[in-house]
């Protein structure tokens, strides 16, 4: 199947193909090559790279210019362009234009000539190789919003699934968690970032940072998630405490699917805490650690639904 970027390539080369030609350029399709050069994934990136192979491509025809009017057109000539010509683009910050640049300069070399038609050519080229591939990148770049919503909620899942482990696993200390659903989510997370970071330099004017934001937010939790799993795991019996706090999960369970914050599970655990109180102090050293896990699972959660409220308060819990 072609790829969308595959597309995007073959109108932009055949763009600039037709431009130069109609122009009268006789290399016409050296403009297409340019234009497939200048193709970048994103907006902000593309116009880094046409910015970049431009002023790359400049330089580099000052100085081939220099070395081929002092030394003449031999090809031993080329590499001593190159050793000259490619760290000064390097230190002047248009790497990404060295091949552009490389692309120009043999143009010039072939020509056998320095005059001002044939650098006037070049630039042309270049306006129109490069001008063609940021046009298209300008014109239409996809929507990113259905696959962050989609990732969006494959995440969410994928935490309602671990709360529900953490609830089972409470109730139950024999029952054996494998933990697949953890290494998911961090994959989904991980996914929405990139994808988050990709929106962001698709927005040439005010950047949201919505997405960005909320999959920091996940980000974050995750880690809270990874050292609440292994407080649960501590949990080796089947005390009444353990049961209240696997209710709380229950109800995050739920809570992490819904559009919006509910503050349900913020209110239960403040009831919870508030319970533990009153109950009696452990009678045994394995009630005490077993409720000593459980109060740190308490804490940890605690922090957990402060960084919901703090970062998505309106949105996601």
């Amino acid at each position: 199947m072609v790829g969308f970027r595959v597309v995007k390539t073959a109108i932009a080369a055949f763009a600039a193909i037709m431009i130069a030609h109609w122009v009268g350029i006789p290399s016409a399709t050296s403009a297409g090559l340019l234009a497939i050069l200048g193709l970048d994934t994103t907006i902000k990136r593309s116009v880094k790279t046409v910015v970049d192979r431009f002023f790359a491509s400049i330089v580099g025809l000052a100085v081939a210019c220099t070395l081929f009017g002092l030394l003449g057109f031999h090809y031993w000539v080329v590499p001593i362009y190159i050793l000259l010509a490619f760290p000064l683009i390097v230190r002047a910050s248009f790497k990404g234009g060295i091949v552009t640049n490389a692309v120009v300069v043999f143009h010039v070399f072939n020509a056998g000539v320095i005059s001002w038609p044939v650098l006037l050519t070049e630039v042309e080229l270049l306006v129109i190789g490069l001008g063609s591939a940021m046009l298209v990148n300008l014109v239409y770049m996809p929507n990113p919003e259905e696959a962050l919503s989609k990732v969006r909620s494959e995440a969410d899942q994928c935490f309602s699934k671990i709360f529900a482990q953490f609830a089972r696993t409470l109730r139950n200390p024999n029952y054996l968690w494998d933990g697949k659903e953890l290494i998911e989510a961090d994959k989904k997370v991980a996914q929405g970032l990139v994808l988050a970071h990709r929106s962001l330099e698709n927005q040439l004017m005010k950047a949201d940072e919505f997405w960005s934001v909320y999959f920091y937010m996940r980000k974050q939790q995750l880690e809270s998630i990874q050292t609440m799993a292994q407080l649960v795991s501590q949990v080796y019996e089947q005390i009444s405490q353990a049961e209240l706090t696997a209710e709380l999960f229950d109800q995050l369970e739920r809570d992490v699917r819904q559009e919006h914050y509910t503050g349900k599970a913020a209110a239960m655990l403040h009831e919870l805490e508030e319970k533990f109180k009153e109950m009696k102090l452990p009678e045994t050293r394995e009630e005490f650690e077993v409720r000593a896990a459980i109060l740190q699972l308490c804490r940890e959660l605690k922090g957990y639904l402060e960084m919901s409220r703090r970062s998505k308060a309106p949105h996601h819990v």
